[in-house]
């Protein structure tokens, strides 16, 4: 079977009842996969069955004083202006229907929408008004106009609200189901509730979700968003089934303490309390023990942090653990990830580092680690959770993730998930929140501290390290002793979750590589042969360098 179609003068579009897998329908940009046209010579403008066969001229009750005449948006409008689809308010470069005259447009899908719909937001059935009319939606409170209705209930609702929404949902950072309600009478403790997911207002006069035994608001995009929703259909679940979710959670998360480390030694302090004073750790071939003679500018190998007492050191190798970082426990959950995260002593790909899915920045330190979602924590991210108290700012600040980037107080970077204040409009990445409060900078006597505020009232705000200006709001380090203001930058680097100078090995190479963080030599790449400037991997006994992403 054959047909002439608008869309390709040239040659016929053939009928094939087999599967065109991977090709989009030109009618409707959706995978075709089943019954379709398409041009066997030129081997392209496959469409489904129904959109090849759609009406030229189409009578639409939202616009009845002319004909619509179908027409390929993408292809008409290719270098033109031109007016949205009157329902979805959209250009999705799809067949539409057109009065030219009017000015007036209408997605071919969007034509042939049905007129009553079963929805799983609502108890009834809701009809489709087919004629303008501003309306505010009864659940996500915003303008429309083109309704569906419920004419027993008096409920309006766009289209997208009635597909988009479930009944109930269960978000990754809360025990319980999340029930759908557009009522504020079930918001009883809350007079101006607040999304305990992305920390701004809720209206309670429209739509939200809800726990009530936790009165847990949360915005309805916020809820449905996949980087808070668990990737679970409570309405399909059984009793059972839900019952060994809760207990699969039970036992993997943080309160389950995997031991990361076997105690070799212990002493006895005059109090009774026993200190290991030589242990084993999963992450370091040799064994550690208890020390507390600081070096100068040395790291700890699991938070990537200046060493401070107490810690434990390798005496044959520059490697060093806090003692809060042997403590860590192996299995933990956290709010930002849907899935239990494991410890892992160096991330299990590409170079030996890897980058933080909460602060974005490089780490090659120990990381809490999903190897299905292929997602890491580094360990200061990890202990952030839910709420932080922050010396740089006076309130309480919450974890907010959201599906847009926010700002950030501190620094103005923009970021998916940030810890906001509910008080004020203050906000921190997650950068930011997990800067050291002190710290030190090469041979400077004194140590720097995190400071919050302009340090005078010049109004010269001029970095001491670099001569370079700064941003009065901007964060910086500070030491008092020498009014020595700083970038941050300045003070701890391009890569400060960098731990540089250790080796490692690969089988790229038969010698063990060193990590180098900035040479006055630009050594050339061998795999890429472009120059090695900072953060790259060295073997002096051959002068071989290559760039860490080309390892």
């Amino acid at each position: 079977m054959e047909i002439q179609h608008f869309c390709h003068d040239e040659h016929p579009l053939v009928f094939n009842e087999d599967k065109a897998v991977g090709k989009l329908c030109r009618g409707c940009r959706k995978p075709v996969l089943g019954p379709s046209y398409s041009c066997i010579k030129c081997k392209k403008y496959y469409h489904h069955k129904s959109c090849a066969e759609l009406p030229r001229e189409l009578q639409h009750p939202l616009h009845p004083k002319h004909p619509l005449i179908l027409f390929d948006e993408s292809k008409f409008y290719e270098d033109k202006e031109y007016s949205k689809c009157e329902v979805c308010k959209e250009n999705r470069w799809e067949y539409s229907y057109g009065c030219f005259r009017c000015n007036f447009y209408i997605h071919s899908t969007c034509a042939s929408l049905r007129l009553t719909l079963e929805s799983e937001v609502h108890d009834h059935p809701l009809t489709r008004i087919w004629k303008f009319m501003k309306f505010t939606c009864d659940l996500c409170g915003k303008e429309g106009n083109v309704p569906f209705l419920c004419a027993q209930c008096n409920f309006c609702i766009h289209k997208t609200c009635a597909s988009s929404y479930l009944r109930r949902v269960k978000a990754i950072r809360h025990d319980h189901p999340l029930h759908l309600t557009y009522s504020s009478r079930e918001v009883p403790q809350s007079d101006s509730p607040f999304c305990q997911l992305c920390v701004r207002k809720v209206d309670a006069d429209y739509g939200f979700y809800y726990c009530l035994s936790c009165d847990y608001v949360a915005h309805l995009d916020c809820a449905v968003d996949e980087r808070n929703r668990e990737d679970i259909n409570l309405l399909k679940l059984t009793d059972g089934e839900s019952n060994e979710l809760e207990n699969e959670d039970l036992e993997l998360d943080g309160s389950v303490d995997l031991a990361t480390y076997i105690v070799k030694k212990i002493n006895v302090g005059e109090d009774g309390i026993e200190i290991p004073t030589e242990i084993k750790h999963f992450s370091h071939e040799h064994d550690l023990k208890l020390s507390d003679e600081v070096e100068n500018n040395k790291k700890c190998d699991g938070c990537v942090r200046a060493i401070l007492p107490p810690f434990y050191r390798c005496a044959k190798c520059n490697f060093f653990l806090h003692k809060s970082c042997i403590e860590l426990s192996r299995k933990k959950r956290h709010p930002l990830h849907e899935h239990p995260l494991t410890l892992l002593a160096k991330a299990p790909y590409r170079s030996k580092s890897f980058g933080c899915n909460a602060c974005y920045q490089s780490c090659n330190g120990l990381t809490y680690h999903c190897e299905k979602c292929d997602f890491d924590l580094d360990v200061q991210c990890s202990l952030i959770l839910e709420s932080l108290s922050h010396k740089g700012h006076e309130h309480l600040l919450r974890l907010s993730t959201t599906s847009y980037r926010q700002n950030c107080s501190s620094c103005d970077s923009k970021s998916f998930q940030v810890l906001r204040c509910i008080t004020c409009e203050f906000a921190l990445d997650f950068e930011c929140a997990t800067l050291p409060l002190t710290t030190r900078y090469k041979q400077h006597e004194h140590p720097f501290k995190l400071s919050y505020a302009v340090e005078d009232d010049s109004g010269d705000y001029y970095c001491d390290i670099c001569e370079e200006e700064r941003v009065p709001k901007h964060w910086f380090y500070y030491c008092a002793d020498c009014s020595y203001p700083a970038h941050r930058e300045c003070i701890l680097g391009k890569y400060p979750n960098i731990k540089f100078g250790g080796a490692y090995s690969f089988d790229l190479h038969p010698h063990p590589l060193t990590i180098i963080e900035k040479t006055k030599d630009h050594f050339e790449c061998h795999k890429c042969a472009k120059p090695c400037e900072e953060f790259f991997y060295q073997c002096a006994m051959c002068n071989f360098s290559i760039h860490v992403y080309c390892v």
